[in-house]
């Protein structure tokens, strides 16, 4: 067993490490007050090439696979959820397009999503559907050579920033089979009928531009399907498990910045003339956070090695590695302002956004019931 990263990965891992600390750290508690989408040092990003690593040289990206991705998400989100979000979800659609596109709409859509030109989106919640994805009702009809889209979608990361977005629509209602009669289509933000309300007022990830997506009547070309049409659900099924194995990475991310706050504070932090670090009770949960750490760090990783390499345990290990880093995240955070105690509990400290951060990473790309419902399935041996 070699759990060592290569140099590549080493090397990749600090420069990701450089660059959250000097150009999303000193933001963050800007961003995250006034909510608002961190546009210049998503440009930053775009410079340094680290917008859509995971899409193929060949379209302009790094080529990078789910270890890669994981390390770079841990380092941004140590620094920043809300805008190390904003940075990996410029790209969230492009492994639909990567898997399933054509040629012609890998070569249109990808290169600008490499380069920071074009931001991209998913969407597939909806006011009514969110963890039973087929439950959806947003519907795509064919009129001659274009389809005409109805409905709403919720939740939607990059709503009102966004270029485009990889929707998952009902083409076909009358299909048997819970999971057939779903497509993806690409959706362009500036068709005619297309609305996006910025939805504010979040707990954390503030920086995140999150929306609701109306759409009236809008008419897309018939070649913006993305695969096989009827299938979209069971495409999309294909690589929630690289998204899932980021969602781990998410939390881990949070996990460590809380963590590294709180040690660095409970060396300089003095009560009863000594350094609160030299109190059993705050050396315990020190030692409890980084234990608890380096735990979701090896199923993490294990995880996304899985997914690489195309083990036929990788769903079951990423749920586990979801479930269990998002949970670690939630509760090295409250041990984190436990630590920094009243002056964790105000916005002077990173830990305060941090715990408001940690609680989406069980919500979001499936929810910590759901994690567990796939683990309980893959261990006995039934299909979804």
């Amino acid at each position: 067993m070699d759990f060592a990263l290569s140099e590549e990965q080493k090397q990749l891992k600090s420069e990701i490490r450089r660059f959250a600390e000097e150009e999303i750290k000193p933001v963050a508690t800007e961003y995250d007050t006034d909510e608002k989408y961190p546009w210049e040092v998503v440009e930053k990003a775009a410079e340094m090439g680290l917008l859509a690593p995971q899409v193929p040289m060949e379209y302009g990206g790094a080529g990078y696979g789910a270890l890669e991705m994981a390390l770079i998400i841990e380092e941004l989100f140590a620094a920043d959820a809300g805008i190390g979000g904003s940075v990996i979800s410029t790209s969230y659609g492009s492994e639909a397009l990567v898997r399933f596109g054509t040629d012609e709409q890998c070569e249109e859509y990808l290169p600008d999503i490499a380069s920071g030109d074009s931001i991209c989106g998913i969407a597939i919640s909806e006011p009514h559907a969110g963890s039973d994805v087929s439950s959806i009702s947003t519907r795509a009809e064919k009129d001659g050579d274009e389809w005409v889209i109805n409905g709403n979608k919720m939740w939607i990361s990059n709503g009102t920033v966004g270029d485009f977005f990889v929707m998952l629509c009902k083409t076909d209602p009358d299909a048997e089979g819970r999971y057939n009669g779903f497509s993806q289509i690409i959706v362009e933000s500036d068709r005619d009928g297309f609305e996006a309300e910025k939805i504010t007022g979040k707990m954390g990830v503030r920086a995140g531009d999150t929306a609701e997506l109306i759409l009236d009547d809008v008419r897309v070309p018939e070649d913006n399907l993305v695969g096989t049409r009827g299938m979209g659900f069971l495409q999309q099924m294909q690589f929630f498990d690289k998204l899932r194995v980021g969602g781990a990475a998410q939390g881990l991310g949070i996990a460590k910045g809380a963590a590294d706050r709180a040690l660095e504070y409970a060396q300089e932090r003095e009560q009863f003339d000594r350094p609160i670090s030299e109190f059993q009770a705050i050396q315990h949960k020190i030692a409890e956070m980084y234990t608890q750490i380096e735990a979701a760090r090896s199923l993490t990783h294990k995880a996304a090695w899985a997914v690489d390499n195309g083990k036929d345990d990788n769903t079951k290990l990423v749920s586990m590695a979801k479930e269990f880093a998002s949970r670690v995240a939630v509760d090295v955070t409250q041990e984190a302002v436990q630590i920094f105690g009243g002056a964790g509990y105000v916005n002077d400290f990173d830990v305060e956004r941090f715990y408001r951060d940690a609680k989406i990473t069980q919500i979001y790309e499936g929810t910590t019931e759901i994690q567990k419902n796939i683990i309980a399935r893959e261990l006995l041996g039934k299909g979804f």
